[in-house]
C-alpha cells in the first residue's frame, strides 16, 4: 500500500463511519488535550499533514492516532504508510516516548504496560529507549498491584513515586492477607472456608483459630505435666482427664501442671545442692571409715542429731 492509498478499515457498529484498529502497544500513549488536539487540526488544516499515519500490514495503526483524529477534525483525508519493518514494538515506543511531552514517570509505566501487552524485556527496553531500570520496575510493580494507580500515572495525574508507595503498601497488604488465609488453611480448613463463604472476616477467623492453638499448646503441656507425674509415681487424676470432663477449664489444668512443675523442680534442685554438699565433703566421711573406733570418730558422731548420725553411719558403711 502506498502513502495516497487507503488501508483496509473496520466499521463502527452503525457501519456510518470507518474505525482503524489501534495496535494495543500504540493505545497505551495518552491522547493529546482537547486543546493540543484543536491546535494540530487548524495545523493539518493550514499546513498539510507532514508526517503519514503508520500502519502495518494488515491495516493496524501503529502511529497516528493524533493525526488521525486531528484530520477528522480538520475535515482533511488523512494519509497513510505501511510500515515494513520487523520490529513494530520498537517503532512505536522510540517515537512516541522522544516526540510526546510525557514525564519520566509517564514514560517508565507506559513502556511497562507495552512489555505486559508484548512480554518484551524490561531490561532491553531500558537499554534500548535510555530509560531508567528503576524507574521500570516500579512501574511494574504499580502495574501488578494497582493497575487503578498504573493508569493514573500513565494520563499523568499522579505521579511515579506515590503511585509505587501506595502500590507496595498493597502487594504487603495483600502478602499478609495471603499468608494469613494460608495459615487458615492449614490449620483450620473449615474457618477458611467460612471465610471463603463470607460467613467470617479474617480477623474473627484468626482470632478463632489463635484461641483453638493457644488450646492445643495448654492441652499438650498439660499432658506433657500429666506424663511426669505418672512417671515420678504419682496417683491421683490427670489434669488432661479433668479439663476434658469439663471438671476444670484448661486453663486452669495448666496453672496446675505449672504449679506441680515448679515444685518438682524445686525438689530437684534441692536434691542436687545437697548430694553436691556431700561430695565436697566426702573426705570427711572417709576420714572416719578409716578409723571407725577411734575416739575423733566417736566424738563427732556423738555430737551429732539422732538422724544425721544415722545418715552418716549409713555413708561410712558405703565407704
Amino acid at each position: 500500500m502506498t502513502a495516497t492509498q487507503q488501508p483496509h478499515t473496520t466499521t463502527t457498529a452503525d457501519n456510518k463511519e470507518p474505525a482503524l484498529k489501534i495496535h494495543p502497544a500504540a493505545d497505551i500513549f495518552p491522547m493529546l488535550d482537547q486543546d493540543e488536539l484543536l491546535d494540530l487540526a487548524e495545523s493539518i488544516k493550514t499546513e498539510g499533514q507532514h508526517e503519514p499515519i503508520v500502519l502495518d500490514p494488515y491495516g493496524v495503526l501503529l502511529d497516528g492516532r493524533n493525526r488521525l483524529a486531528a484530520c477528522k477534525i480538520a475535515g482533511v483525508e488523512p494519509r497513510f504508510t505501511t510500515y515494513t519493518g520487523t520490529d513494530p514494538m520498537r517503532l512505536i515506543m522510540s517515537g512516541n516516548l522522544v516526540r510526546r511531552h510525557t514525564s519520566k514517570g509517564q514514560q517508565a509505566m507506559i513502556t511497562a504496560m507495552a512489555c505486559s501487552v508484548s512480554g518484551r524485556s524490561l531490561r532491553n527496553q531500558a537499554k534500548h529507549h535510555g530509560l531508567s531500570l528503576t524507574r521500570l520496575s516500579n512501574a511494574a510493580t504499580i502495574l501488578k498491584h494497582a493497575p487503578h494507580l498504573a493508569e493514573q500515572v500513565r494520563v499523568g495525574t499522579l505521579g511515579l513515586d506515590a503511585a509505587y508507595t501506595a502500590a507496595r503498601e498493597q502487594r504487603d497488604r495483600t502478602a499478609a492477607l495471603k499468608a494469613q488465609y494460608d495459615r487458615l488453611r492449614e490449620h483450620a480448613s473449615d474457618l477458611a472456608a467460612q471465610v471463603t463463604e463470607g460467613l467470617l472476616t479474617f480477623d474473627d477467623a484468626t482470632a478463632a483459630l489463635d484461641e483453638r492453638l493457644e488450646t492445643e499448646r495448654l492441652r499438650q503441656h498439660v499432658i506433657d505435666a500429666d506424663t511426669l507425674r505418672l512417671a515420678d509415681g504419682d496417683t491421683t487424676s490427670p489434669l488432661a482427664e479433668l479439663a476434658e470432663r469439663g471438671d476444670i477449664t484448661w486453663g486452669q489444668a495448666h496453672q496446675r501442671a505449672e504449679e506441680f512443675l515448679a515444685h518438682r523442680q524445686d525438689a530437684i534442685d534441692r536434691a542436687q545442692h545437697a548430694l553436691q554438699l556431700i561430695a565436697e565433703n566426702w573426705t570427711a566421711v572417709q576420714d572416719l571409715a578409716a578409723r571407725p573406733g577411734a575416739q575423733l570418730t566417736r566424738d563427732i558422731l556423738g555430737g551429732l542429731a539422732p538422724e544425721v548420725r544415722f545418715l552418716t553411719q549409713r555413708l561410712i558403711a558405703l565407704d
